[in-house]
């Protein structure tokens, strides 16, 4: 993986080859190995590289053809490149895939696109047309931001690269609103007005001043599998095996995440089939037993046999990862299962290169509680009813993610809600962290605007758990859990591949029955049978226990001062004219009450905000 920028100037320079340089060298951590720039006449290309195939200087980017008439900047991997390249009568100068990609767009243009199986972001640049394509990978698995004035496009890997170019930073009031009210910013959205994600399987083409923005691959409905069961289990088997295998390619140390869940217990068992000396890695969590799954890890290692590692983690670690977590986001992002991938990307990447996660299972296959409540939340079943009935109750006790208790009837009352609703409001009721986003706002948003913002997103009448899922799949994996991913592995210049994400394997999971993925009591049903023989016993039907960062305690002890300082300063709040003063310190009063519910997971957000804000645009 590596960093890429760039820009197209439409008449007015306004200094763009020199942001082009300061853009290019931000991007150093995705890419530490090389750095270049390249530019002709209104175009400048940006690359700094990871090497992972071919590591020598013919892979370097950016990279031109023998003419010198087109020019591509690449981040990702092409896993299929060797294949496509036997497609291509081309005398290669290298065995990269960048190689492979830049005559695949000479040669068949933006029809090769529905051809490549991997993930990646990349700009391609014609001289003799003076035409620039880009385009983003099926799945949002590689960013691309951009940004478009009357005088230029640019673009990024990350915000703080399209951050060096000139253009006024404002906030975009709709951004704001999805980020209190979701801790991330979903879809094509930004934090700055103006800037923009290119949504995942598009691709935009420049001509001139004319731009065009169009998908290459759409997440529409696909046919319902129509086979047996077990079929289903050997599919799953076989298409998993085959992904990790295409995963497998590079000239560098690769290993994988273990955390001792099915998901990457289950990638870790195919890996082992093509790497007998596989390096797998795991983090516990020394001062929060319950969340220690480092057992089942080590089960799963000594069963495949591979070189296991182990970073035991104290609070003060995670406390002491916070300056780098929140100093590397370029762009609000309140998801603090960010601080241990961070540490565990930190501690990996001093041991290899690339790892294999297991990302992405839980969105295709129904891996969380949230689609397990969606499900029995149309039930008509006596349990149902007896907590119907307790509704008035359950939203009166104390309710918390920080303790067995307090989650529990925080649980039970959101599922008591839930019941009321009907199937397509259930989605944003289970996806939201803060349903009360818009009265934190200085500025709130019209209920119409909400309404439209919603309904922009979700494309579904018809809302089943299939329907469910395919909206994770365009909301919540691209807007968080990638994201995270991304952030987080590049921060320490490590790629991370995600073999659940493969497009045969994403097509075959979307055409399943929602019966094979939930049933009863159970998720990720079919996925967790299909490796119920093959993963040691005490993994199958274990409950996912997942780890709550500490939240609540930190801010009642270790960062009250810097909360204190970061988000109650009434006199900033009000100068800011961004959040209403008065809704913000009463989250300290709950902070420090008896049912806090979750107020930290909403100061947390605000933290993230203002930290980034005052680094970034003050």
């Amino acid at each position: 993986m590596c960093g890429i920028t760039g820009y197209k100037n439409f008449g007015n320079d306004c200094g763009l080859s020199q942001s082009l340089k300061k853009a290019t060298s931000v991007l150093d951590k995705r890419g530490p190995d090389n750095l270049a720039t390249f530019t002709h006449e209104s175009v400048g290309l940006g690359h700094t590289r990871l090497s992972i195939i071919d590591t020598s200087v013919k892979g370097n980017q950016p990279m031109s053809d023998k003419s010198g008439r087109y020019t591509l900047v690449f981040n990702g991997e092409i896993y299929n490149y060797q294949e496509l390249a036997s497609e291509l009568k081309v005398d290669f100068q290298s065995s990269s895939d960048t190689e492979v990609l830049l005559y695949l767009l000479i040669q068949q243009g933006e029809q090769c696109l529905p051809k490549l199986n991997g993930f990646f972001a990349f700009a391609f640049y014609d001289k003799e047309t003076q035409s620039l394509m880009l385009a983003r990978d099926r799945m949002g698995i590689k960013p691309l931001h951009y940004y478009q004035n009357d005088n230029f496009f640019a673009f990024g890997s990350e915000l703080k690269a399209l951050m060096q170019y000139p253009f006024e930073r404002t906030i975009d009031q709709n951004s704001l609103y999805w980020y209190l009210r979701l801790t991330y910013l979903p879809h094509d959205k930004s934090m700055l007005r103006g800037v923009k994600k290119l949504l995942p399987g598009h691709s935009i083409i420049i001509q001139g001043k004319d731009i065009e923005i169009k998908p290459f691959w759409k997440l529409e409905k696909s046919d319902f599998f129509q086979g047996h069961y077990e079929k289903a289990k050997q599919t799953i088997l076989q298409l998993l095996e085959r992904s990790v295998e295409h995963r497998m390619v590079a000239d560098v140390p690769l290993g994988s995440f273990l955390s001792g869940g099915t998901d990457s217990s289950a990638v870790v068992s195919m890996a082992s089939k093509f790497n007998p000396n596989l390096h797998t890695f795991s983090i516990g969590y020394r001062d929060h037993n319950f969340f220690d799954e480092t057992n089942f890890a080590e089960l799963v290692a000594n069963k495949f046999k591979t070189n296991h590692t182990t970073f035991s983690l104290t609070n003060d670690d995670l406390i002491n990862s916070l300056d780098g977590v929140l100093n590397y986001i370029d762009e609000p992002f309140a998801d603090s299962s960010a601080i241990p991938t961070f540490i565990l990307s930190q501690h990996v990447s001093q041991h290899i290169k690339v790892a294999l996660s297991g990302d992405g299972a839980d969105e295709l296959f129904g891996g969380y509680y949230k689609h397990l409540a969606f499900q029995r939340s149309g039930e008509q079943t006596m349990p149902n009813s007896i907590i119907t009935w307790l509704a008035p109750i359950l939203k009166s006790l104390p309710s918390s993610r920080s303790s067995t208790v307090g989650n529990y009837t925080r649980r039970a009352a959101k599922y008591a809600q839930l019941m009321q609703m009907k199937s397509n409001d259930k989605y944003w009721h289970l996806a939201s962290f803060n349903l009360s986003a818009n009265e934190l706002m200085a500025d709130p948003l019209k209920e119409e605007t909400v309404n439209e913002l919603i309904n922009h997103l979700q494309q579904e009448d018809d809302f089943g758990l299939n329907e469910f899922l395919d909206m994770d799949l365009r909301v919540v994996l691209p807007g968080d859990m990638l994201t995270k991913v991304d952030l987080m592995s590049m921060a320490n210049s490590l790629e991370v591949r995600v073999p659940f994400l493969d497009k045969d394997l994403v097509a075959f999971a979307r055409s399943l029955p929602a019966h094979f993925k939930i049933d009863k009591n159970r998720r990720k049903t079919v996925l967790q049978d299909a490796f119920e023989y093959i993963l040691p016993k005490e993994l199958h039907h274990r409950s996912k226990k997942g780890f709550e960062v500490p939240m609540l305690s930190w801010m009642r002890n270790e960062l009250k001062s810097s909360v204190e300082e970061v988000v109650f300063d009434k006199d900033f709040l009000e100068n800011q004219q961004i959040f209403n003063p008065t809704r913000v310190m009463d989250l300290k009063q709950k902070l420090f009450s008896q049912n806090p519910g979750d107020v930290h997971s909403t100061l947390w957000t605000l933290y993230v905000f203002q930290r980034w804000y005052k680094d970034y645009l003050l």
